[in-house]
């Protein structure tokens, strides 16, 4: 296969728009360069097409951010910094790992985030609720903290959840990337 070949060959599709193989190639050589390389999985194994599959989400939920924020008319300037939005490590843990890059790496992204759970709330009902089921934690008793507490999670799985729909209806994977969880795929190892 030629390197001209490679270019004109897709991964995945958002909105129309290509994500080509040589992006996923070019995503795990960086990976592959960097501080976690030795943690990684050797190529051309199961779990280096999960790898790569996994790169394909990322690269896809990249396209796809910087495609609505392209649409409401967001920049980067309109992005809080990760640590706004995910305070704590496991905030991060809560969003699952290709959304938890897409946040860390991508400004555009953190602004949309912003803009799509922006009617997010927090009803009082469940403010009081948490605080009396966590009446004897230390720190848990300030309303605005629990309130940002609650907060703050809402948004993230509201932007999760955001982000899911806006998979299924805007992005289209190729044959072989597949999501790295779909039981259909052949390097799936999840069973029950």
């Amino acid at each position: 296969m030629t390197r001209v070949d490679q270019v004109t060959e897709v991964a995945a599709w958002v909105d129309g728009r290509p994500v080509p193989v040589s992006a996923v190639d070019d995503a795990e050589r960086a990976l592959r360069g960097g501080r976690a390389a030795s943690a990684l999985p050797s190529p051309g194994t199961s779990e280096g097409r999960q790898l790569r599959r996994w790169l394909v989400q990322v690269l896809s939920a990249d396209l796809l951010v910087r495609s609505e924020a392209e649409r409401r008319g967001l920049s980067a300037d309109d992005a809080p910094p990760l640590a706004q939005l995910a305070p704590a490590r496991h905030h991060l843990l809560e969003l699952g790992s290709a959304a938890a890059a897409l946040l860390a790496r991508n400004a555009l992204a953190r602004a949309v985030f912003v803009a799509v759970t922006a009617a997010v709330d927090v009803p009082e009902a469940e403010v009081v609720a948490y605080r009396a089921r966590n009446h004897d934690v230390p720190g848990s008793t300030s309303e605005e903290r629990v309130r940002s507490h609650l907060l703050g999670a809402a948004r993230r799985r509201a932007f999760v959840e955001w982000l899911d729909v806006e998979r299924a209806h805007r992005v289209r994977l190729a044959p072989g990337y597949e999501h790295p969880g779909d039981p259909r795929q052949p390097d799936n190892t999840h069973r029950h």
